[in-house]
Order: structure tokens, then sequence, then C-alpha cells
């Protein structure tokens, strides 16, 4: 070697699994096979399903001169009073009443379950205590109270949010109470170490650790709380989807009835989707 040249190995980017990492984005991703498209369609498989189901209830229905008073079920004429539904607005003047007792009650019962949670996750001798009873009340069905809310109420809207309300307090209670438990004891010694009180701790450990249980639990409470909103609904109020679905049935309009039935189904669906979102997305990770 001349010069004292040092020689200078020239390598592969291409075998260089560090100079693979450094390639731009847009040169290392593939190309989006049509499996990728279809896993995206696979959810779509079950609601086609569901759609075939209908149709052919609806043509044993049509077909059958016994059920022909119920072809309003059918796909054809529920789907077109569906379309006038929302047409008219109608579907809004229905629904708006339901959900102001759905987010009523669902935040009556945040505000009740979420606090006793944390009490009962963050003590066992109160969680011991506590633990019978609310079993005990939960098992009970939200509507057996009804009697007893038409009494205690003034109002027939003040008593279907007490229903919604004990119906979604359990699942919140109970999710916060279970977040709590699982909370790493290290992080709560290390905050005491540091000098941190328990409402400190509380604000700063706790609750974000628990944040995603507590959605977890309120969806799982918005689910019971629509399903008790309808026959809540039967009660004296006038307006709501519930009172819709009674007046369709009294007036023998199934079309109109069904198309009410889809409306619930798919407002539902909407709002267990983006709790369940949320819930996804709130995943706590400690700053180290």
């Amino acid at each position: 070697m001349s010069g004292g040249a040092i020689p200078v190995e020239i390598s592969d980017p291409s075998s260089d699994p560090s100079a693979e990492s450094a390639l731009p984005e847009r040169r290392r991703d593939k190309p989006r096979g049509i499996g990728h498209w279809l896993d995206r369609f696979v959810p779509l498989v079950g609601l086609g399903g569901l759609l075939a189901l209908w149709f052919a209830a609806g043509f044993v229905l049509e077909s059958i001169p016994a059920y022909a008073a119920f072809a309003g079920f059918a796909p054809g004429p529920a789907l077109t009073s569906f379309a006038d539904l929302l047409g008219t607005g109608e579907a809004w003047r229905a629904a708006a009443p339901s959900l102001a007792r759905i987010f009523q009650g669902l935040g009556l019962a945040f505000l009740l379950g979420a606090p006793i949670g944390l009490l009962m996750g963050s003590s066992v001798q109160l969680e011991r205590i506590l633990q019978p009873p609310f079993q005990l009340l939960r098992m009970i069905s939200p509507l057996a109270w009804m009697p007893v809310a038409i009494l205690v109420f003034p109002s027939w809207d003040a008593a279907i949010v007490f229903l919604i309300s004990a119906a979604a307090i359990w699942p919140i209670l109970f999710s916060t109470a279970a977040g709590v438990k699982r909370v790493d004891p290290v992080w709560l010694t290390l905050a005491r170490n540091l000098g941190a009180g328990r409402l400190a701790t509380l604000r700063t450990i706790v609750v974000p650790a628990v944040t995603q249980d507590i959605l977890t639990g309120l969806r799982l409470a918005l689910g019971v709380a629509w399903i008790v909103l309808v026959p809540a609904e039967y009660l004296g109020v006038t307006s709501g989807l519930g009172y819709a679905i009674n007046d369709a049935r009294d007036t023998l309009s199934y079309d109109r009835l069904a198309a009410l039935v889809l409306l619930i189904g798919l407002i539902g669906y909407a709002l267990d989707s983006g709790l369940g979102r949320l819930a996804a997305r709130a995943r706590w990770i400690p700053a180290t």
C-alpha cells in the first residue's frame, strides 16, 4: 500500500440491516396485496349474513298468507319507511329525547359508580363490606324498579333516567374496582416515597391507569342501558324511540316499526363503536 492509504471497504447497503432501516419509508413499504383488503372487509361478512337472513325472513312473511299482515317487516317496506324517517326528520325527533335520557342516565351512573369503584378497588375491607349488597342489587332487573321509580320521582323523564342509571352503574363500578386492583404496586410505592399524598397519587397514578377500565365499563353500561331504554319509554312519556315503537305497534305500522328497530340498532352500534375506540386508545404508559 503506497502513500499510507488505508483501504476502505465499500459494503452493499442491501446487505446491511442497519442500512435497510435507514432507507426511506416509501422504499421499504411493500405493496398491499388483495389479502390485506379482504381482511379489512371481513367484518362486513357478518353484516351481509344478517341482511341475507332478513331478506329470507321477509320472503317467508310475504309468501305465507297467514303472515301477510306482517309483511311490513320485510326489507323492502322497512327500508322505504326508514328512508322516510330520515327524510322527514322523524328519526331525529324520536332519537333526540332518547339520547338525552341515555346520556343523563350514563352520566349519573358514572358520577356514582366510578368514585365508589375507586374506593372499593383501593380498600380490601371496604370491598368485603360492599361486595355482597352490590352483587345482590346488581342481580335485580332494572325494570323491576319501575313501580318504585313512578312513585318516587315527580316526572316520567326522571323515572326513566333513574332506571337507566340503575342498569348502568354496575358495569362502571365493578370495572373501575377491577382496574384499581391491577395497578402496579411499585408505582404506588414510588409515589409515596416521592412524597405524593393520597389525592396526588389518585390524580397522577390511579386515575390514568384505570381510564381504559372505566371506559370499558362505560361501554358495557351503554349496552345494558340501551336495552333498558325502549321498555322504560313505554311509561307515560310521549317522545323517544320506545314511545315511537309502541305507537307503531298500536297502529299496526309494521314497516315503520321495523324501520325504528333498524334505527335503534344503528344508533346503538355507532355509540358502542365510539366508546370502543376511546377505550382502545386510552392506554396508560407511565413516564420513565
